[in-house]
């Protein structure tokens, strides 16, 4: 297989590692080594107040995957988002997201996508987790890993398994184009700086330009007209590859480009954070869900 990790690379900001010893096995939550320092003067931090939530595992094919959730306190049918994390893993930036969701009346899991093959949480730098990690992470794994979760919301969180969205961020962007491709559960979905294009092998078979004509539900894309991995000239190919599928899911998505906006602006805990472009994308990612069946 050929290694692409120095392209996935490109996508993430460089991050100034100065503090060591954190881990997430024992499903605690803090951040992931590599996106150390965290930017404590731009962090957003959400309490639990009215909310349950927390870390467990979820048995998928003979392996626990650790999650987390959150949802209001004593609702049932509630609607449900699956959130894909960044290269990072399933760490408090990605927790604090799910009790966003929680707040505004949503069941939201997150999950370790990457536990199988290692964990980021501790892994040094970013070159060394999509190396060792991400890039032998397969995407059938990941599909198999989110219907389970999708189940499980339903059976036993309180979760509406008519009423199911998914977002994701840098990797979890390009995993929200391709979970709502796979599943026709899905009503909805937002991508926050996901890849578009890249190259095809047996763990990567498909890129989302390419199941455009796929999509059980609508996708709301938001990107950085500043993302130096991600080049608005992919974003128009994207764009180009929704019009031409033709099918109402297609039609009816949506991709929205910031101007001189870099990768990673929602990432409020990292020098990439944006607070105008995040704040809009946010509200416009509560509205999607709302105005596609998940409100």
């Amino acid at each position: 297989m050929t290694d692409h990790s120095s392209d996935l690379a490109s996508l993430v900001p460089p991050v100034d590692v100065t503090r060591r010893g954190f881990t997430l096995g024992s499903l605690a939550v803090g951040f992931a080594l590599a996106a150390r320092p965290v930017r404590a003067e731009t962090r957003i931090t959400t309490d639990a107040a009215g909310l349950e939530a927390g870390a467990f595992t979820l048995p998928v094919s003979g392996f626990d995957v650790p999650c987390y959730f959150a949802r209001p306190a004593g609702g049932e049918r509630l609607a449900t988002i699956l959130v894909a994390p960044e290269i990072f893993g399933l760490h408090e930036h990605i927790a604090d997201v799910c009790r966003r969701f929680a707040h505004e009346g949503f069941l939201a899991i997150a999950f370790d996508p990457f536990a199988r093959q290692g964990d980021v949480t501790t892994l040094p730098d970013v070159q060394t987790i999509i190396s060792t990690v991400v890039s032998k992470t397969p995407d059938a794994q990941v599909m198999a890993d989110l219907d389970a979760i999708a189940a499980h919301a339903a059976a036993e969180r309180g979760g509406d398994p008519e009423r199911l969205g998914i977002t994701g961020f840098c990797w979890g962007g390009r995993t929200t184009w391709l979970y709502t491709a796979h599943n026709p559960k899905v009503k909805a979905g937002v991508a926050w700086y996901g890849r578009l294009v890249g190259p095809s092998n047996e763990i990567t078979p498909h890129q989302p330009v390419e199941v455009a004509a796929d999509l059980a539900g609508p996708v709301l894309g938001l990107y950085g007209g500043a993302d130096s991995g991600i080049p608005v000239a992919t974003v128009e190919q994207m764009r180009a590859a929704l019009a031409a599928a033709g099918t109402p899911a297609a039609q009816a998505s949506e991709i929205i480009v910031y101007p001189d906006t870099p990768h990673a602006f929602h990432a409020d805990y990292r020098p990439s954070y944006r607070p105008e472009a995040a704040k809009d994308g946010w509200a416009r990612c509560l509205a999607w869900f709302r105005d596609h069946g998940l409100g």
